[in-house]
């Protein structure tokens, strides 16, 4: 029993593990923020806890260390910097590491780090000039302090009650009081305190129009505030508030457009100040890529004063905790072992196999009420494939999460700095998918950081930013998933592709090649056009794992790139693996599947619009019709898979989108649409061209599923082979 609890820590510690990094990286750019601080204090005390109670004792100990070290730093005994950052980070493998070898301690790593560690913190503390008399205690633990649950909302800073119980709007504020507000005894204080059990409020003192001490007038009111609510009691309760002062006071409310903070992403301080007036969208973009911070900018600029820049972060603050308050509170969920879900699937695939029997048998035996069972049979396994899918999906971001620290690590080796930019962490894809995308994810991201962005000089020199950014975005397309690794780099060199493939014979001298074929030529094996050979890459080891995964997911992989400018690789994942939407067709005795998020359009083909020749390899070669106004090159499953038989008067074309290109299949029969639940072909066929699985009828026949972008990339080949075979003739006869 004490085996399943110590499993249920691992998964539970790994999960706060992957939670502490994503936080210190965070922490890296904002050190001091006190709900990071105490957040990453708060992990550090669970792991310690928890690993103490399950008998992990040498992870207890030493988190029990680093621990006290937080401690420190959330008194404000000195401020994070790099160096602290990269300790932490180290401490947290350390603990990763002995999670992963079942808690055996690693004394000698543990106490070498704990000594760095601490030697970097008195450091830090010293060179603050606050808190030098102060010793780290590592023995001794202090209690956490108990929180109030009735405190007033602090003059600055946000203050976060108990959320409410109903949808939320958020509210900008600006608060004014005349100068005289306090000869009639109203306390604006009071106000905001009043103002603050609407709902969840964070306030940012405006004192720029305090004036100096020698004319300072006590009986006045120099301050005012920007108000940044979220209440579900809308505008008039918040007006109430005011009701006895608005007249001689300013009182500006907006609703701000993401009323409610889990639609959509938190805007970021320059789109903020660009909604209040401040500056313009123009201005925000000319000072874009800039290692300072905006507001920095701004301020130093005078486009803005302080105040403005610390209420903007202020209202993005309150809306990132509403954002993860609402989200949180919108979820119950329980931890579930991936194997029991991909059992839950596998019943599931069965149950349409058996509905596509049933289907199949009432069709035969003609009887209505079979049929009218059979229906909502087929309605009711419809519906629990797809809760049963979407209870495998899960946010892509639990991955993009991981390529921070990856990022950080890669560019502090290479002497580089780049900023990793994500977007559409929210999009969801089946686990199985995201657990594929793992390795061609680091091996593009790593090109990018490597081979993509300059080093700081070059990059000055050309006229850029110091620094280099990588964004790694997602959002759905149908039933696919678009995710595109961008950089700001040098883009790709493609004399030296082409030089590089000549040298290695995969091209002759002098071949005409479109761009996207010399792009896709960096995905042969051991193909490198680096100079040297680094720790990161150089070896041509890489692009070609990433087009043989992303082949086994169904996906494509798309490639744009301009010199200087930067490379962009957008790879196109189906959504799931599991049951998919497939179109059955017949060849001869021979059934296929092809997938129905590809196809385009059936059109019929006779005898008479054939245009094939019928010598050599010529029979396998040009094939084309015009197809809504474009020619359409097209293919015979028949040829292709050698299927025996004569072929029938009249065939049909299945039009599927391919390579960003559109192809036409050519089969006997177009049956329909079927719920495929896809099978691995055994080991015998499991390197069978063109073929990424199988599938069961209603029947017991087995149906191939067909891999449409394999197909293609063959019918190029021969289409290559044909037009080689061609220019040897012309050169012959001449």
């Amino acid at each position: 029993m004490i085996e399943k609890f110590k499993e249920a820590f691992r998964e539970e510690a790994a999960e706060l593990l992957g939670n502490l990094e994503a936080t210190l990286l965070e922490l890296e750019g904002d050190p001091e923020n006190a709900e990071l601080i105490s957040s990453v204090f708060r992990t550090m005390h669970t792991i310690k806890g928890s690993s103490a109670m399950f008998g992990f004792e040498a992870i207890s100990k030493f988190t029990h260390e680093v621990e006290s070290i937080m401690e420190s730093l959330r008194e404000g005994a000195f401020v994070a910097d790099r160096r602290f950052i990269d300790l932490t980070l180290q401490a947290r493998d350390l603990i990763n590491a002995m999670l992963a070898d079942g808690g055996e301690p690693l004394d000698r790593e543990t106490e070498d780090l704990v000594k760095e560690f601490k030697a970097h913190t008195q450091k830090r503390i010293a060179e603050k000039g606050e808190h030098t008399e102060k010793s780290l205690k590592s023995d001794q633990p202090k209690t956490e302090p108990a929180l109030s649950s009735a405190a007033p909302p602090s003059a600055e800073g946000p203050s976060i009650p108990p959320p409410s119980t109903g949808p939320m709007e958020t509210y900008r504020i600006r608060f004014m009081p005349s100068e005289d507000i306090f000869y009639n005894g109203t306390r604006p204080l009071l106000l905001l305190e009043e103002l603050g059990s609407l709902g969840e409020i964070s306030l940012t003192v405006l004192a720029d129009k305090i004036p100096p001490l020698s004319t300072l007038d006590p009986e006045k009111c120099y301050v005012g505030w920007d108000i940044t609510l979220s209440t579900d009691r809308g505008e008039n309760a918040i007006r109430d508030v005011f009701i006895f002062v608005e007249g001689s006071s300013q009182l500006e409310i907006e609703r701000l457009e993401s009323g409610n903070a889990t639609e959509g992403e938190v805007k970021r301080v320059g789109e903020i100040l660009v909604d209040r007036g401040v500056t313009t969208p123009e201005r925000i973009e000319s000072l874009e890529g800039n290692r300072k911070r905006i507001g920095e900018l701004l301020v130093e600029e005078k486009i803005a004063t302080p105040d403005e820049v610390k209420s903007a972060l202020t209202e993005q603050e309150h809306l990132k905790k509403i954002k993860e308050r609402q989200e949180q509170s919108g979820m119950s969920s329980i931890r579930v072992a991936s194997e029991k879900l991909d059992a839950l699937v596998d019943l599931v695939g069965e149950l349409v196999t058996l509905q596509a029997r049933l289907a199949r048998t009432t069709l035969d035996i003609k009887d209505g009420g079979l049929s009218t069972i059979s229906e909502q049979f087929e309605r009711l396994v419809s519906q629990l494939r797809d809760n049963t899918m979407g209870i495998r999906m899960l946010p892509i971001g639990s991955t993009f999460s991981r390529f921070r620290r990856l990022v950080r690590d890669l560019s502090n080796e290479l002497g580089k700095e780049i900023e990793l930019i994500t977007e559409g962490a929210e999009t969801e894809l089946d686990k199985t998918v995201i657990e594929k995308l793992n390795d061609p994810l680091i091996h593009i991201i790593r090109n990018s950081v490597d081979h993509g962005i300059e080093h700081p000089q070059e990059r000055l020199a050309k006229g850029k930013s110091r620094g280099g950014t990588v964004t790694l975005s997602a959002l759905h397309s149908g039933a696919y998933v678009l995710i595109k690794i961008a950089d700001d780099g040098a883009g790709l060199d493609t004399e030296a592709i082409y030089a590089k493939a000549v040298e290695r014979g995969m091209i002759k001298s002098g071949t005409a090649l479109s761009q996207s074929d010399m792009y896709q030529l960096i995905f042969a094996p051991g193909f490198s056009t680096a100079k040297t050979v680094t720790s990161v890459s150089g070896r041509g080891v890489g692009m070609d794992v990433v087009k043989r995964q992303i082949d086994t997911l169904g996906g494509t992989i798309i490639i744009d790139s301009e010199k200087d400018r930067g490379t962009s690789i957008t790879l196109k994942i189906p959504l799931t693996l599991a049951i998919i939407e497939g179109l059955l067709v017949r060849v001869a005795t021979e059934y296929y599947i092809i997938p129905l998020s590809v196809v385009d359009g059936c059109i019929e083909l006779n005898r008479e619009q054939k245009t094939e020749t019928r010598s050599g390899l010529e029979k396998q070669g040009r094939n084309l019709l015009t197809y809504r106004n474009k020619l359409l090159p097209y293919v015979f499953l028949r040829e292709l898979f050698d299927v025996p038989g004569t072929e029938p008067p009249i065939q049909q074309i299945v039009v599927a989108n391919a390579l960003d290109n559109q192809i036409g299949f050519v089969v006997d029969q177009v049956i329909g649409d079927n719920q495929t639940v896809i099978k691995p072909l055994g080991r015998m066929f499991r390197h069978s061209e063109g073929l990424s699985g199988a599938t069961i009828l209603g029947d017991g026949t087995v149906a191939l599923i067909v891999d449409v972008n394999h197909l293609a990339v063959v019918a190029q080949r021969n289409e290559a082979r044909f037009l080689d075979v061609r220019e040897q003739n012309v050169q012959g006869n001449r």
